[in-house]
């Protein structure tokens, strides 16, 4: 490697330092799904990010998706997998899919990666952190309502486990699943369980990684990313049809976080090299900023 190109490496940091120092000590909870987690060099690259977080003292709290790999278990199981309003329709069958897809397969293999980085992460279902009750029937076009099963809303976060990794320099690693208060388990949408925990934590930012590099106007042309956006305009855009289907509760669930004392919100594209770590530590960024 040249010098030239090994000075460039170092005034790269240079130029991070001063987002160093501002969030230094600062909480971000990261939301982490979509096709990114798919691959194994983007889940690596990814969490070795996360782990250069808490490197420079950031504390980062990991809340994973998993609905592809659900959809698939689901499809191997000959159960099709349905939505309404970016919500999955869960029985009981569906429901025990879900849960033993996310706690035992893809939050385990969470935590071992950012083990293999040389990172400490603790994994946490969500039956010890987040408290849940059953959504109501959805509306689902022409006046008609769907049942969404065994699928619940945050109404409350029992974060002393959280808060302790956090304490102890450990990346805290939480499924999206409630329990309700008669212990019935309850499939949560997962950027609403991020968004809850960024709120109650306070956090500085809270980040969506997933599989599209943010708002979208035509998500068929790339030069059509709205870099920033706020309440309003979020409100104008979910109106005129742009913002829809999955997008909707992680917009929604991030204007309710910035509403509760979150710094600000990012939606990035996780299959882009490095994308967190030039979102947080450059100027320009590279997916779409919420500001409250």
């Amino acid at each position: 490697m040249s010098y030239d190109s090994d000075v460039e490496r170092v005034e790269s940091l240079i130029e991070a330092m001063p987002f160093i120092q501002q969030f230094r000590g600062q909480t971000f909870v990261i939301k982490y799904g979509g096709s990114a987690m798919e691959d194994e060099h983007l889940v690596e690259r990814t969490l070795r990010d996360v782990v250069f977080l808490e490197a420079v003292g950031i504390n980062p709290v990991l809340v994973h998706g998993g609905g592809k790999a659900i959809t698939n278990r689901m499809r191997e199981a000959g159960i099709k997998a349905k939505f309404v309003n970016g919500l999955r329709v869960t029985d009981a069958a569906a429901m025990t899919l879900v849960e033993t897809t996310l706690d035992d397969v893809i939050n385990p293999m969470i935590v071992n990666q950012i083990r293999e980085c040389n990172g400490k992460a603790l994994g946490l279902s969500g039956r010890s952190v987040v408290k849940a009750r059953r959504l109501a029937p959805q509306a689902s076009g022409k006046g008609a309502t769907t049942d969404l099963g065994l699928v619940g809303d945050v109404i409350g976060v029992e974060l002393a486990a959280v808060r302790d990794a956090v304490t102890h320099e450990t990346v805290p690693v939480v499924s999206p699943i409630g329990v309700d208060e008669n212990g019935t388990v309850l499939n949560v949408n997962a950027d609403v369980v991020a968004g809850a925990i960024a709120a109650a934590l306070r956090a500085a930012k809270l980040i969506y990684i997933s599989d599209v590099r943010g708002i979208m106007r035509d998500p068929t042309q790339v030069d059509s990313l709205i870099p920033s956006v706020n309440r309003d305009l979020i409100a104008k855009l979910i109106k005129d049809g742009i913002i829809e289907g999955g997008m909707i509760p992680k917009v929604e669930s991030a204007v309710s976080a910035l509403g509760s004392g979150v710094g600000k919100a990012h939606l990035i594209d996780g299959r882009l090299a490095h994308s967190l770590l030039l979102e947080i530590f450059t100027n320009s960024g590279v997916g779409t900023e919420i500001l409250p």
